[in-house]
């Protein structure tokens, strides 16, 4: 079935969200980049490029933080909805309009992350836990962060939020009536609850880390895969927890 959708999403409204994936890891790459080769680069609008490189919460700022954090969820969140998205889509068959609504009530609830984010990132770092580029000076908060991630593998919340996205065609015949954006809304809060302690886990890894970000999204992608995903979950679990016990070991 996936396949048979991947195979329809060639309409404007695909090209526009693939669009918005693009531009999003795209602007994360190059704020990522190194002072001196974002320095280097001759790209028409650059001042204004390279005020939104600054990324450490001293220089940034709550809201430049906010908007990190928030290409950081269009960016790997959105990849993990395709299936939703090109199951409503087919569903709908009435164009672009209520696919846009649904993609937007979907990351106006990680845009809400976003904020949440921003602002424990900004307390972490006045606290003296993280560095100013998201990643962790602390043994203690790098361990709690993974045994979270870990413990919340197991949960039932996790289960239930999992359940849901692996099927979205029973998902949206539910809640059908509610309309595009309150769907929208709701996946979005399902798949909050999926994966906000993975996301977590960025301030182990780095905040600005491309390469954990993209491994994070490569394993949220295939969590919420109905036939490999209900494989992955638990085993991922006990690794997180694994790992946890390392940090605590090596570093306490």
């Amino acid at each position: 079935m996936f396949s048979t959708q991947v195979r329809r999403m060639t309409g404007v409204h695909w090209l526009a969200l693939f669009g918005l994936i693009a531009a999003a890891w795209g602007l994360l790459y190059a704020m990522a980049l190194p002072e001196d080769l974002r320095a280097g680069a001759v790209l028409y609008g650059g001042d204004f490029l390279a005020s939104l490189c600054i990324v450490t919460p001293d220089a940034a700022g709550f809201w430049r933080i906010t908007l990190m954090w928030a290409l950081m969820s269009a960016a790997m969140m959105a990849p993990t909805a395709l299936p939703a998205f090109a199951t409503y889509d087919d569903l709908s068959h009435t164009g672009q309009t209520r696919f846009g609504l649904l993609v937007a009530g979907y990351m106006v609830v990680w845009l809400g992350f976003s904020l949440l984010a921003a602002g424990a990132q900004m307390a972490l770092f006045q606290a003296g836990l993280i560095s100013a580029f998201g990643d962790s000076r602390s043994g203690a908060l790098s361990a709690t962060l993974l045994a979270v991630a870990g413990l919340y593998q197991f949960s039932p919340a996790k289960e239930a939020c999992l359940s849901k996205c692996r099927r979205p065609l029973s998902f949206f015949m539910q809640y059908w009536d509610e309309g595009a954006w309150r769907n929208g809304v709701r996946l979005g809060l399902v798949c909050l609850g999926c994966c906000w302690a993975l996301m977590m886990l960025a301030f182990v890894g780095g905040v600005m880390n491309i390469a954990f970000m993209g491994l994070a999204t490569l394993i949220m992608v295939l969590e919420k895969l109905p036939d490999l995903g209900r494989w992955l979950t638990r085993p991922l679990g006990v690794a997180l927890l694994a790992g946890a016990a390392w940090v605590l070991l090596t570093t306490l």
